[in-house]
Formats: structure tokens, C-alpha cells, sequence
């Protein structure tokens, strides 16, 4: 599981997550809406342990991500993919995706590379295995970064507005690859602006606004009067439908 208590973090004088409660169990798919700047990105963040947090707690099954031994435990737990893709360029595909858990679990070169292959298959891109990421289009690279946090066979899987950067078909491939693990039982942290997606993958939805939780719902009564109930709510969803 997934804790989050009393989660505090600030840059300078502005307080972007202020008292931030959450927990996310095996087999969930949790959504985390919200507009932009509303802490969204930097929740994920302090999760894997990118940013230090100023207060409260954050544990993966147990390990504290505060505290630097714990939080390498906590990472071999979860896999990140970010929006922005952030793959080597100088490596393959398959090299990108078998780096980790060669470096990190200790995996022969040959049985990581052989796993990659299959995981890049499982995602349609056998052919591309060995093609660099300049060689390779915004939705292809994005499922190479998917199949590199899969890598590491993590128990979670932390995903960061992994659509944003990519146009309308590009972006289709990526929610299928996405549903498709859904499908599978892999627990998910999942931010984004894609509402409709959400609603139809999501256990729970988590709808920031300034730093602060407005509401922790299951999907169902998110998207239910009980949801529009909160005005806050009700204005985004409004807006997002029209746009």
C-alpha cells in the first residue's frame, strides 16, 4: 500500500500540497484530477522521492520515502513514467528498458534484455526494439518509458500527465496500452486531464485544488450528484467537458 499522511511541501513562499491524505491499495487505479498548479505533478514527485517533503509522511509498503535507505526499498516498488519521456538517447529501446534492472536488481544483461524484448512485443513494438529514441515517434517512445518502469516489475506504477506531449492518436495508443494494465490488476497512481479516460479505468478519484484534497472518491459517486455537489468539482468538470 500506498500511505500518505499530512503531506506537506512548499517552494519558497508558495505552499503547493498542503495536508495531503491518500492511500492506495493493491489493485487500485487511482486518478488524480485537478487544474494546472494544483500540486498534481509535484504529488508524484514527492512519492517516488524526487522532492523532500516539509511535513507529514509518505511510506511504499512500509518503507519510509524520507529516509534515503528506505526510499531506494520504495523505488525497487514503484516505476515512474513521466511526461516528457526521458529516455537515453544514445541507448536503444530495448537498452533503455533493460538498464534498470541490470544496474539496479542485478539482472544478467541477457535474461533483461530478453525480458525487454517481450515487454516492448507486449506493447507492439518488437520492430522497434532496437531503434533509438530519435528514430522513434512520441506515442512509441512513451511506451518504451511504460515498458521501462515495467521492467522493474514494480508493484506500483506512478504515471505523470503521460499523455500531455502527445497529439490526439499518439495519445490513443498509450491510454489503450494503459487500459490494458488496468485490465491486469496493476495498481495505479495516474495523473491526468484526460476525464473521460479516468472515469472509465479509475477504482478512485483524487481532485486537488491549491494544494488541498477537495475530495477522495470512488469513481462512481465522483461523477455522481454527490461529486457535483462540490462546487469546486462541478466547475472543473464543467469546464473540461467543454473544452
Amino acid at each position: 500500500m500506498i500511505s500518505i499522511a499530512g503531506l506537506r511541501k512548499s517552494f519558497g513562499a508558495a505552499t503547493v500540497l498542503n495536508g495531503i491524505d491518500l492511500e492506495v491499495r493493491q489493485g487500485e487505479v487511482v486518478s488524480v484530477l485537478g487544474s494546472s498548479g494544483s500540486g498534481k505533478s509535484t504529488l508524484i514527485r514527492c512519492i517516488n522521492g524526487l522532492e523532500k517533503i516539509d511535513a507529514g509522511k509518505i511510506t511504499v509498503d512500509n518503507f519510509d520515502v524520507s529516509k534515503p535507505r528506505e526510499l531506494a526499498e520504495a523505488r525497487k516498488r514503484s516505476g515512474t513514467v513521466f511526461q516528457l519521456f526521458n529516455l537515453y538517447p544514445h541507448m536503444t529501446a530495448v537498452q533503455n528498458v533493460a538498464l534498470a534492472p541490470v544496474e539496479v536488481l542485478k539482472v544478467p544483461r541477457k535474461q533483461a534484455e530478453a525480458e525487454a524484448r517481450e515487454l516492448l512485443r507486449s506493447v507492439g513494438l518488437s520492430e522497434r526494439a532496437d531503434a533509438y529514441p530519435a528514430q522513434l515517434s512520441g506515442g512509441q517512445r512513451q511506451r518504451v518509458g511504460i515498458c521501462r518502469a515495467l521492467a522493474m516489475k514494480p508493484s506500483y506504477l506512478l504515471l505523470d500527465e503521460v499523455t500531455s506531449a502527445l497529439d490526439p492518436e499518439m495519445t490513443a495508443e498509450v491510454l489503450s496500452i494503459l487500459a490494458n494494465l488496468a485490465k491486469g490488476g496493476t495498481t495505479m497512481v495516474f495523473v491526468t486531464h484526460e476525464i473521460e479516460f479516468a472515469r472509465s479505468i479509475s477504482t478512485r478519484i483524487a481532485f486537488l485544488d491549491k494544494g488541498q484534497m477537495i475530495a477522495d472518491l470512488p469513481t462512481e459517486e465522483f461523477f455522481s450528484d454527490k461529486g457535483m455537489a462540490l462546487p469546486r468539482v462541478a466547475q472543473f468538470l464543467s469546464k473540461m467537458r467543454k473544452d
